[in-house]
């Protein structure tokens, strides 16, 4: 078998929410499709592939160098022993002539591209993603019910607190028992204010989590930890800049209660490897956040998990940021403590196949081949327009 070409288109997800660091206004995403000269169930088989929000999409660096690799490579040389498509040689043949080190936006460009090579290996065994993932590089019996808490609470034009309480329950009454917001946008003492609203809202066995997308240094981080602790929260999320190993470690060892999370922004099994060494973070409280689809793809991520499990770090301690079906199905093959979801925001890229529901915080995996983006209609109807 043989690739037979890669498409690629730039999509707008532009909206006005902001964090504390990025607006939204002009955010894209790298839509792409891996055409195979396969046929299953009557239709040629095909891989696609996209990027998580908070980074740009990134179809010139694919154009350039990394689709060139692939079309370009012997097709043999992509083929494992049964003759089917490797994404783990495909890899190896996208990096090669690349210096370590440095990732930057290259991490993205690669990480779709092996999110479509996924997606199109799973659909030529005609099985689930996930089921994939267990039987080779898991416990051989995924999990399909799979963890999901649902991400919003951004700052807007005009939103005051009663609209966060409102967005807050929405997710509540669609199943969902524990609900993101941001902080770091604003004063101290409106977000104090924003966190008491929005704790308002919860109920018995419901919970939520803050994230200060790494805004802070180590003096303004510690001065939010001591108000955060006051509060009965989930987590703290990338309280400093996501390089920043010591700041992240002063504020774990001033810490008491709130668990830490961080993660989304480091895109190497190496950065990830260095914030289990020197992040300070205790590996049976706190949370990892990696996303493979910001980092060089799964192939890099089952690095990840292999370089921090002696640290002490399992896998269930790893709840991936993006909000996308790629890590929905990594959580329910190798075990991962869930997914990170987005109800409302960055559609249709982001959400589950028709018909899933969130029951009780979690959601149960559909059997649908591949990673089951033609699953959900409106995304599946965007894949296709590359086709046409």
């Amino acid at each position: 078998m043989r690739i037979v070409e890669v498409r690629e288109q730039t999509f707008p997800i532009a909206s006005q929410i902001r964090n504390a660091v990025v607006d939204f206004s002009t955010m894209t995403l790298s839509l792409v499709a891996v055409l195979t000269d396969q046929v299953r169930d009557g239709r040629p088989v095909v891989g696609f592939g996209f990027n998580s929000n908070g980074r740009y999409g990134q179809g010139s660096l694919m154009r350039e160098r990394f689709v060139p690799r692939l079309t370009g490579a012997d097709p043999e040389a992509l083929l494992d022993d049964a003759g089917l498509l490797d994404p783990h040689r495909a890899w190896d043949l996208m990096m090669a002539n690349e210096k370590p080190g440095g990732h930057g936006e290259r991490s993205v460009a690669v990480g779709v591209l092996d999110m479509a090579l996924w997606d199109a290996r799973a659909k030529l065994e005609e099985r689930p993603l996930f089921d994939l993932l267990a039987e080779r590089h898991g416990t051989g019996s995924p999990d399909r019910r799979v963890f999901v808490y649902a991400a919003g609470g951004y700052y807007h034009p005009g939103k005051d607190d009663r609209a966060l309480q409102d967005e807050l329950r929405s997710y509540l009454d669609r199943g969902y028992t524990h609900v993101k917001m941001k902080i770091g946008g604003a004063s101290l003492a409106e977000d104090r204010r924003r966190i008491e609203a929005a704790l308002s809202v919860l109920g018995p066995g419901q919970h939520l989590l803050v994230d200060a997308n790494g805004r802070f240094d180590e003096k303004e981080a510690t001065a939010y930890l001591a108000a955060l602790e006051e509060y009965p929260l989930f987590w703290y999320e990338e309280p400093t800049d996501p390089l920043d190993y010591a700041g992240l470690s002063a504020v774990a060892d001033r810490r008491t209660r709130v668990p830490l999370a961080t993660g989304e922004n480091l895109f190497s099994w190496r950065d990830a490897l260095n914030l289990g060494r020197y992040g300070g973070l205790d590996p049976s409280r706190d949370w990892l956040q990696f996303d493979c689809a910001l980092s060089y793809g799964l192939v890099e991520y089952l690095r990840m998990l292999e370089a921090l499990r002696p640290l002490g770090w399992e896998p269930s301690r790893f709840i991936p940021h993006g909000g996308h079906q790629m890590s929905l199905n990594i959580a329910a093959g190798l075990g991962l403590g869930g997914n990170e979801s987005y109800p409302d925001l960055f559609q249709p890229f982001g959400g589950f196949p028709d018909g899933v529901r969130v029951e009780d915080g979690y959601v149960t995996m559909p059997e649908l081949p591949g990673i089951g983006f033609e699953g959900k209609s409106d995304l599946a109807e965007v894949c296709a327009s590359l086709l046409a």
